[in-house]
């Protein structure tokens, strides 16, 4: 449990963020919606999505490697772990449902077929799967070092073909639910920054998928703290790498967009989670994350029923909200001057 304890918290802290950012947003009033402190917190509200992408490839990466040692068949395993990714892009798709069936008055159809976190999840998970049917091997570890390589290699030509696939090579010939769920375009004429596509979104999965299977590795089983801490070593050479790519004269891409589609932000995310993973290791094994009941890891625990109860309850004040405004929009004489036709 130690060894996972720390996964948990991660997701907890996920979680928490997520809560901050979106009860922060829908409960403050406009006129302080525009305040330093305001923004500030809301840069919390960019790490959930990518923590439980990144989460959900180190935990595939952990049940990968335990049925592998049980002596599961290779298929058998892709089936069981694939189902489960189509698991969660159908809980994505109910919830959208839901979502429209409490709003159907004011919510357009099209947002039926919105990509969100959850879809991604399910696909990114459904993806791995594939990749890990694929490079399998013999032995669990060359089935372990295949896979690792694969996962980064993914992760690197998706970011590098992000900014393409958000311009130059749009899918245009596709209709846009499918579109959408590439480069986020939706309805609308381009690709939309607050959506959850497959380019880039599945880069923090992959990432999460190589790093799960280092994580089971002989040199960390045998050297846990050394590992982790070149972990967060290694974030801190992402970052840098990052910001140095970044303020390079040298331009691979005609549209550059560091902050949505540049593979150096990508990098740099990357960075931050294995910094954060890092220290939730070390607050896991020399804090006082098991000092007793941890709420943070039980939140993690049980994360994606905690996701969805919540995202629920943010979405019911919100439409009360909207239904009293227009019943009361309604009662209000209009103002309209009286004509022969009224």
């Amino acid at each position: 449990m130690k060894r996972l304890s720390y996964i948990d918290w991660m997701r907890g802290l996920a979680c928490l963020l997520m809560f901050q950012t979106h009860c922060y947003d829908s409960w403050l009033r406009p006129d302080l919606q525009q305040t330093r402190l305001y923004k500030w917190s809301q840069l919390g509200g960019t790490l959930p999505a990518p923590l439980f992408l990144f989460l959900a490839g180190v935990s595939f990466a952990l049940v990968t490697e335990r049925l592998r040692e049980k002596g599961i068949a290779r298929n058998a395993i892709a089936r069981q772990t694939i189902f489960r990714g189509f698991e969660i892009f159908g809980l994505g798709i109910l919830f959208r449902i839901q979502e429209y069936i409490l709003g159907y008055r004011w919510v357009p159809w099209t947002d039926l077929l919105r990509v969100d976190i959850l879809n991604t999840l399910g696909l990114s998970m459904v993806l791995m799967g594939v990749l890990c049917w694929l490079f399998a091997a013999p032995t669990i570890e060359a089935a372990r070092r295949r896979s690792i390589f694969a996962a980064l290699l993914a992760a690197t030509l998706i970011a590098l073909a992000t900014p393409l696939i958000w311009t130059s090579w749009r899918l245009r010939f596709l209709p846009w639910p499918l579109e959408s769920y590439i480069n986020g375009v939706h309805i609308f004429n381009v690709p939309q920054v607050w959506l959850f596509p497959i380019f880039p979104w599945i880069v923090f999965a992959f990432a999460g998928l190589a790093v799960g299977f280092l994580i089971v590795s002989d040199f960390a089983r045998r050297s846990e703290p050394l590992f982790f801490a070149l972990l967060g070593g290694g974030g801190l050479l992402a970052c840098a790498l990052s910001i140095l790519f970044d303020s390079s004269p040298i331009r691979l891409y005609a549209i550059y967009d560091y902050w949505h589609s540049s593979p150096n932000f990508l990098l740099l995310r990357c960075g931050v989670l294995l910094i954060i993973l890092f220290l939730a290791y070390a607050w896991c094994r020399w804090g006082f994350a098991e000092k007793g009941f941890s709420p943070v890891i039980q939140l993690g625990k049980t994360s994606l029923i905690i996701v969805l109860a919540m995202l629920a309850l943010s979405i019911l004040p919100t439409r009360w909200k909207r239904s009293a405004q227009n019943a009361k929009g309604d009662l209000i004489p209009s103002k309209r001057p009286l004509t022969a036709n009224s």
